[in-house]
């Protein structure tokens, strides 16, 4: 602006002469619009007259000096890029923005390490909005280059701070729920605490490594705390006791893409657990209420009450025979250490062949060398928090249908596994709930309720395209008022207000969208009657050409 402004004056200042050697000056307007295509190094020629030597003299120091003021302005402007708290000033503006464009609903992740990438690829195929901060600028640039379908908007923020969720949309209506998964548990629990006290009715999912970083959430009533160590724990002491029901729980809950699984069955007998951290006492734990015999192999070698311990890593042999490995039935390395985990177990079946493997894997770019392996069960902790993330936000419902799998034997799982599997397919189902509201299933809660119509859990299930073809896709948990129903029959009634678990492909849900929300599409599914869309179709269409519809609560066939 200077060299501009200076030049301009300049030009006006010096006196020209005109062809017939009359002195003139340039005025102001001339002199910016020379000024502005010399510096900008454009370069029209002299205006309006030919210069003196004196004026070309001025022009020539003003070339310099615009030189050197646009190499100053680019270096500034250079310099302000690289600038961290101005590129975070931009990256926040452009983030709010993002938000603000979201008319739907959406949830907030925090923390995009290993398990949250898992969870925003998985909501990202399922079609859930998602908004996400991360104390790592790398891991938000990550997710920009992630290949999602739908726009995400990412931060590089510390969670802990509730100004970063106010940026994110915490206190937005549409925010659907806060998930909590940095490594940190400290962090989990100030998010879950933020929440709860900024927004009490939005729900939170928060990850714990801890025992006592999880009770404390649970103390302020958290909605969902996820330990995945004590899961396992759970899930190891289902497959002892009932194997099938393990199968069915762990491909229920399987994310999008995984396959269904042989059923696995640990064996029964003495077992040598390398490692009592975390996961090791969470092992421990499940094989002791089982009333299985353990040893435990741990560099600390801390003397338990009726556990036998081995000084020792578990990747020699000495350590391993005195646990007594020749006589085992099954070993779980479960160190901190990836290369260790995977030396205990290969060094453990040359002392034993027959031995049970479970192998925790704890970085997920060492997943290649774990698949080279193939232990009886590979534990990876991202895996098992994604997964009991997404079955959480994705059908609230399925929870209450795993507690009645804890609690049903192996031949009624196995009945289950065989009827999704011949429905659905073999690929992990997609689970969905139902409800009949006004909300969730306009076009079915109005024939209930102002037609009178009798609805039955069958007519859920009809094709939209041709309703005597049944779409891929069984109804395994009914809730209603007066008690829940575990896979109910196709003749049962339905009731506004009913909330229907389902099971099947992603392709039968969207087409069973079409019945819920659309009165003629369920028009055609309960009567037969394909009635015309719109009201000049209708008018055009004879009424006698139609044929009569039944009348409501007459049954069919």
């Amino acid at each position: 602006m200077l060299v501009f402004a200076c030049g301009a004056v300049g030009l006006v200042l010096i006196p020209g002469l005109d062809p017939e050697g009359r002195i003139w000056h340039m005025s102001l307007s001339q002199a910016l619009y020379f000024v502005t295509y010399t510096a900008t190094t454009i370069g029209f020629g002299e205006l309006p007259h030919p210069f003196t030597d004196t004026q070309r003299l001025w022009v020539t120091a003003m070339i310099f000096a615009s030189v050197l003021g646009w190499a100053y302005l680019l270096t500034s402007l250079m310099r302000l890029g690289r600038d961290r708290a101005f590129r975070y000033a931009i990256n926040a503006a452009r983030f709010r923005h993002a938000v603000r464009r979201i008319d739907g609903p959406y949830y907030l992740v925090c923390g995009i390490g290993e398990t949250g990438m898992l969870v925003c690829h998985a909501l990202d195929t399922l079609g859930y909005r998602f908004v996400a901060i991360d104390i790592d600028p790398a891991r938000t640039e990550a997710l920009d280059v992630a290949g999602l379908v739908q726009e995400a908007p990412a931060l590089a923020a510390d969670a802990r701070q509730p100004g970063s969720l106010l940026r994110a949309g915490l206190s937005r209506t549409n925010c659907r729920g806060v998930i909590a998964l940095t490594n940190d548990d400290r962090a989990n629990l100030a998010v879950a605490m933020t929440v709860r006290l900024l927004n009490p009715e939005t729900p939170v999912l928060a990850r714990a490594m801890h025992r006592k970083t999880a009770a404390n959430m649970a103390s302020f009533n958290t909605d969902h705390v996820l330990n995945p160590f004590v899961k396992f724990g759970e899930y190891l002491a289902l497959a002892l006791a009932s194997p099938g029901s393990y199968q069915l729980m762990s491909w229920l809950t399987g994310l999008p893409g995984t396959t269904l699984k042989p059923e696995t069955e640990p064996p029964r007998g003495h077992w040598v657990v390398c490692g009592h951290g975390r996961f090791g006492r969470e092992v421990v734990r499940a094989f002791r209420r089982e009333g299985l015999d353990v040893t435990v192999i741990d560099p600390a070698e801390l003397p338990h009450e009726g556990l036998r311990t081995v000084r020792g890593v578990g990747t020699e042999a000495d350590p391993l025979r005195e646990a007594g490995i020749e006589r085992s039935v099954g070993i779980v390395a479960g160190t901190d250490d990836d290369v260790d985990n995977l030396s205990i177990a290969v060094t453990a079946r040359e002392l034993n062949a027959n031995l049970f493997t479970i192998v925790r894997q704890n970085l997920g770019e060492n997943r290649p060398l774990f698949d080279a392996y193939d232990a009886d069960i590979t534990v990876r902790a991202s895996e098992i928090l994604a997964n009991e993330c997404i079955a959480v936000i994705n059908a609230p419902l399925l929870q209450r249908f795993l507690e009645v799998v804890r609690q049903k034997d192996d031949t009624w799982a196995d009945a289950v596994v065989t009827r999704l599997a011949k429905t659905a397919g073999t690929d992990a189902p997609a689970t969905w709930g139902v409800r009949l509201t006004a909300a969730g299933a306009p076009a079915i809660h109005r024939a209930l309720m102002m037609d009178s119509m009798s609805i039955q859990l069958d007519d859920l299930l009809r094709d939209p395209g041709d309703r005597e073809q049944r779409l891929k896709m069984v109804p395994i948990y009914l809730n209603r008022g007066d008690g829940d129903v575990v896979l109910p029959g196709d003749d049962i009634a339905l009731a506004a207000g009913d909330e229907i678990l389902f099971v099947g492909t992603p392709g039968a849900r969207e087409a069973q969208l079409a019945l819920l929300r659309n009165v003629n599409v369920r028009d055609y599914v309960l009567t037969g009657v394909d009635v015309p869309g719109g009201w000049i179709w209708q008018r055009i269409a004879s009424p006698r050409a139609r044929p009569a519809r039944p009348r409501p609560g007459i049954p069919r066939g």
